[in-house]
């Protein structure tokens, strides 16, 4: 497996996360945080990790840290603020509430064929997942146009643009689900 160092990979380690009554990326599974076990999926691949956070704890992890530079606008704050930072053309946007994400998911449905596209992401028959996906250093300027109207429906959005979406086979579902509860925690622990 070859290390892509024109890939950047921004996690966005949230705000406020209400349902989960913590922070999200520091919650404990399988004994590693949320964002242990998305590092691990991500180092394989580059070595060009930041974490996107105005949350000073997540410096015990040894990576770049990226302020979100406007405040509380959700996961469409957190990919521009990731994109006005990136040096690359395309940066892998992964939410940090994906424990059981991989680097063969990663690999097999993003990265092995980088599309041309300025977002692609990816789709099982139970949902969509815009946030673990790929995204043009190109719509950076898009997103700030978005914030600054207050258009934060990130979906919305990406579905104004050039996308692209890419459907997982059933085995891999696991790997992408989210997890947003103490109730979602359960059940993923029962699945393990």
């Amino acid at each position: 497996m070859r290390v892509q160092n024109n890939i950047s990979v921004y996690i966005l380690c949230g705000g406020l996360s209400t349902r989960m009554q913590e922070e999200k990326g520091l919650v404990v599974f399988k004994g590693k945080t949320f964002v242990d076990h998305i590092i691990e999926a991500v180092k394989p691949i580059t070595q060009n990790i930041v974490l996107v956070t105005n949350n000073e704890k997540y410096k015990e992890f040894g990576y770049p840290l990226v302020a979100d530079i406007y405040e509380n606008k959700g996961p469409v704050g957190g990919i521009y603020s990731a994109l006005n930072h990136s040096r690359n053309d395309h940066s892998l946007i992964l939410s940090c509430d994906i424990p059981n994400i991989n680097t063969a998911v990663l690999n097999n449905y993003l990265l092995n064929t980088i599309s041309e596209n300025q977002i692609t992401y990816l789709v099982d028959n139970q949902g969509e997942y815009p946030l673990i996906g790929l995204y043009s250093k190109k719509v950076t300027s898009i997103f700030k146009e978005a914030i600054l109207k207050n258009e934060l429906k990130l979906l919305d959005l990406i579905k104004s643009l050039d996308y692209k979406t890419i459907s997982i086979k059933r085995k891999d579902r696991n790997a992408v689900k989210n997890v947003n509860s103490k109730e979602d925690l359960q059940l993923l622990l029962l699945k393990n």
